[in-house]
């Protein structure tokens, strides 16, 4: 499957920044962020004179998360691939929490952002994206055998029942449209916690981290079919991507570059992070783009 789909570099850049100038403007740290974009080449040259990139990360499995002290996920497992292509052999992670993470790369605490990030409106005003990386959908985790027969968000509407979300995740927003009763948590061991506790009737996050935890972790709750979450008759289809500085253009372009070659190509891209759970389902379809999801006009994906 050549050419399954064309890339808009340098997509992500569709909406100011002007409330994080201010972050964006302090200086930058020794992770390699100190050259801007005029000099020597940008962030890119120097990152490979350095041979190390830092990135951020929530620790979120599958994506990124610690493994007995080492970084591990689909998300860096992508990112080992695609930077040591572009000759930066070491990716160092930098564990911060969900809501910091797009403040921490703007402060120059770290160079990128690898989180399996979903693309929105009001993040790209903030930093850039990469072209879509892994497509997502939402599940719920709730008691083994479902006995309130929740099925996706909607299932809450006018019910009673309280949904616990991620603190920053997309699932949080979900709630917020939909008005529901919800408790947000910090991460997915926190929310399962909740379910444990009985603040919360269900755990709502994407599909792929809940069947991880579910299949890696001891506990007495099970998840539901996926589903793509729909607020006001519009599905809320989407993808992750890789967050990057505004400034760092060479950067981006040249990662989305080695990023093309690998969404064209299924078998590689399992090769790369099908250990962790992803599926040719996850592939981005051809007409997802950074740019389309910055847009928030998810019309032409329905």
């Amino acid at each position: 499957m050549q050419n399954r789909r064309s890339f808009i570099r340098g997509s992500g850049l569709v909406l100011s920044a002007a409330a994080l100038g201010g972050l964006a403007a302090c200086s930058r740290t020794s992770t390699g962020g100190g050259a801007g974009e005029g000099e020597d080449g940008g962030l890119l040259a120097t990152l490979q004179d350095a041979g190390k990139i830092v990135v951020g990360f929530a620790g979120e499995a599958p994506y990124s998360f610690d493994d007995n002290g080492e970084i591990t996920g689909a998300t860096l497992a992508m990112h080992r691939e695609i930077f040591g292509e572009l000759g930066i052999d070491t990716v160092e992670g930098k564990l911060t929490d969900w809501n910091s993470l797009i403040p921490g790369l703007n402060a120059g605490q770290f160079d990128a952002v690898s989180a399996g990030m979903s693309i929105l409106p009001e993040r790209c005003a903030e930093a850039a994206f990469s072209e879509p990386e892994f497509q997502y959908t939402t599940a719920l985790m709730v008691p083994k055998g479902n006995p309130e027969g929740l099925e996706d968000m909607q299932s809450f509407v006018d019910s009673g029942l309280t949904v616990a979300t991620m603190s920053g995740a997309v699932e949080s927003t979900y709630a917020s449209d939909l008005g529901l009763e919800s408790i947000e948590v910090g991460g997915p061991q926190d929310g399962v916690d909740a379910l444990s506790s009985g603040n919360a009737d269900a755990f709502a996050l994407t599909a792929i981290s809940l069947n991880w935890l579910a299949e890696n972790s001891a506990t007495d709750f099970e998840v539901t079919d996926s589903f793509v979450a729909e607020i006001d008759g519009e599905k809320q289809v989407g993808a992750g991507g890789t967050v990057f500085r505004k400034e760092d253009t060479s950067l981006l372009d040249a990662y989305n570059e080695k990023l093309a070659a690998i969404i064209s190509d299924p078998e590689r891209y399992l090769s790369i992070v099908g250990d962790f759970g992803f599926t040719k389902e996850e592939l981005p379809p051809e007409e997802m783009t950074a740019e389309l999801l910055c847009s928030g006009d998810l019309s032409s994906l329905q």
